[in-house]
């Protein structure tokens, strides 16, 4: 019985089914050789010892290039990529199902263009941004098929999908689905960093979790002097209170006896420049007799703001009324907030500016938001905001 396998200078073209089955088959051929010749030399009664060992090497020869022939096709179909042997299907998966763009797996929602082409949620909204700062459409990376929050919709599919994928925990790299993933690491994983509970009395420690009994039971600063342990009260009170005085100063406003609110929206031009600048603007509303305009930038005309991703958006208040009186003078507090047609929240901060006839424009005044929040806002269709007035 011959149990070698033919191989040929076109072995490369053989199709890789027949190829497996030809070696599946030339392994059960050996393999029950080889029980047979046991069984000759457990029972030596048929046959002599000359005769059995070479028999008996041969056999053991044969298995070994049998077995060193499928590594080799293994390791052939692995680089013609009929087979996968040395990667997990979760990683698999994984490189198909990564966001064309930061070619990461998405954390939240997942976008898809018009060709299937998958986007996360923050890549998505700065092609949007991007776009919109350029004055450009919007284009999906792979394709060039244009995007839009209406061309485009999530794929609930994919994050389903994408949620059950295992991840490494941040602190224990122990591998949990990706839905569980956040709530390990923020309240199970024993590996988690935290605080002293002694912190707002002024103990710096941190450490992992499982460490912060025998920390505690170590601590020096409860048994401090009071005197030691005011300074450190009265430091985090402060910042308490710039939090509290701010809405209470809004509190404040509310009560006054003219206040007004408009729900505005902005809308973008370009300077007649030699070197264009981007500018959003509302239209003309009317508070306290008067016409105001509100105008915007992004990152105070920086130049190619679309090339940074820390953005921010500041904003003017601009008198359009004429004052006729020279000597007249009035004060104006303002604030802008989050509208029933906003999509990102903008923390309170009033201002106060005093307009006459010399001055009619506030100076620009950076927007209360963070630089992912500014992303979303410029990738939205619309800028929407409420903009309240108060004058006492």
């Amino acid at each position: 019985m011959n149990c070698s396998i033919t191989t040929s200078d076109n072995f490369n073209t053989y199709d890789s089914r027949l190829l497996a089955q030809q070696i599946s088959q030339n392994l059960i051929e050996s393999t029950s050789l080889a029980q047979s010749m046991n069984a000759e030399v457990t029972n030596p009664s048929t046959s002599s010892a000359s005769s059995e060992e070479p028999q008996f090497k041969k056999v053991k020869l044969e298995k070994s290039e049998i077995d060193d022939q499928l590594n080799k096709n293994s390791a052939h179909f692995a680089t013609s990529g009929h087979f996968y042997t040395t990667k997990k299907l979760e990683d698999r998966i994984g490189g198909i199902l990564c966001c064309t763009v930061c070619l990461d797996l998405p954390q939240a929602s997942i976008y898809q263009c018009s060709n299937g082409h998958l986007m996360c949620a923050g890549c998505f909204a700065h092609l949007l941004a991007d776009a919109r700062l350029k004055d450009e459409q919007a284009t999906c990376p792979n394709c060039r098929c244009e995007i839009s929050k209406q061309t485009c919709c999530r794929n609930l599919a994919v994050e389903k999908t994408v949620s059950e994928l295992p991840a490494n925990c941040l602190h224990c790299d122990v591998m949990y689905p990706r839905n569980l993933l956040d709530i390990h690491q923020k309240e199970e994983c024993m590996e988690r960093p935290i605080k002293c509970k002694f912190g707002q009395i002024g103990c710096n420690w941190e450490g992992p979790f499982h460490e912060l009994d025998s920390h505690c039971a170590e601590c020096v600063h409860p048994t401090k002097p009071a005197k030691e342990i005011m300074g450190f009260l009265q430091e985090n009170n402060s910042k308490c209170q710039q939090e509290q005085i701010a809405l209470n100063q809004l509190a404040n406003f509310l009560s006054y006896e003219k206040v007004c609110f408009n729900d505005l929206q902005f809308k973008q031009y370009k300077t007649d420049e030699i070197t264009p600048k981007l500018y959003f603007e509302t239209n003309r509303f009317n508070a306290f007799f008067h016409q105001w305009v509100l105008k915007a930038r992004v990152n105070d005309n920086q130049k190619n703001p679309n090339l940074t991703l820390d953005r921010y958006i500041s904003f003017q208040l601009i008198l359009k009324s004429k004052l006729t009186n020279s000597h007249s003078s009035f004060q104006i507090s303002f604030c802008a907030l989050k509208g029933p047609f906003g999509e990102v929240p903008i923390n309170p901060r009033v201002h106060t500016f005093e307009f006459n006839q010399a001055k009619t424009e506030t100076d620009f005044i950076k927007l209360s938001i963070k630089a992912t929040d500014c992303n979303k806002l410029l990738a939205s269709k619309t800028i929407n905001f409420r903009f309240f007035m108060f004058q006492p």
